[in-house]
């Protein structure tokens, strides 16, 4: 019973927690989730590019860097990062 009631108490500190960035970020869940869906997948492909561009430097000369510097002028825009 203690295990139970520790993971009881570990995942209502997780709910509470995700809660409160929802709230801090004015975004329902699905609405996180898109977002942080696209981020992730926008991080991804900059990765699959600057790692192509490392095989063969004339393939993505700018693609990841510009992935980069986009991403970061829509966190700073958005005031996701600080």
């Amino acid at each position: 019973m203690k295990v139970l009631d520790e993971s009881k108490k570990q995942l209502n500190g997780i709910i509470k927690e995700s809660r409160k960035h929802f709230e801090d970020q004015n975004e329902s869940y699905f609405e996180h989730m898109k977002i942080a869906s696209k981020i992730s997948f926008d991080l991804l492909s900059g990765s699959v590019m600057a790692m192509i561009h490392a095989i063969v430097p004339a393939f993505f000369q700018t693609g990841a860097s510009k992935k980069i510097i986009k991403l970061n002028e829509y966190l700073q825009s958005k005031k996701r990062s600080k």
